[in-house]
């Protein structure tokens, strides 16, 4: 399995585990992602490490948000903030 593959399922995984509603490409018809609108925009990037995964989705947790996937990134939208995660 490749690596990007290996971090997206991992990404699945985790967000199913912690009950984190998860939408990808499936499901919504559009997605708008304006990633300069935000006042502030955290990317995080996955090294082989889980813990950046379960902290990136620990934060639509205490946000009480979604996680959109498109294409090989994950997305929190937050208002005035916009945490993204990609391998």
């Amino acid at each position: 399995m490749a690596n990007r593959e290996l971090f997206i399922k991992m990404v699945f995984d985790i967000a199913s585990e912690l009950k984190v509603p998860l939408i990808d490409e499936h499901v919504y018809a559009k997605a708008t992602i304006n990633e300069s609108r935000p006042t502030t925009s955290i990317v995080f990037v996955f090294d082989g490490d889980e813990s950046v995964i379960r902290g990136f989705l620990g934060l639509a947790q205490y946000y009480r948000s979604i996680v959109l996937k498109k294409a090989e990134r994950f997305f929190i939208p937050v208002p005035d903030l916009l945490l993204q995660l990609e391998c």
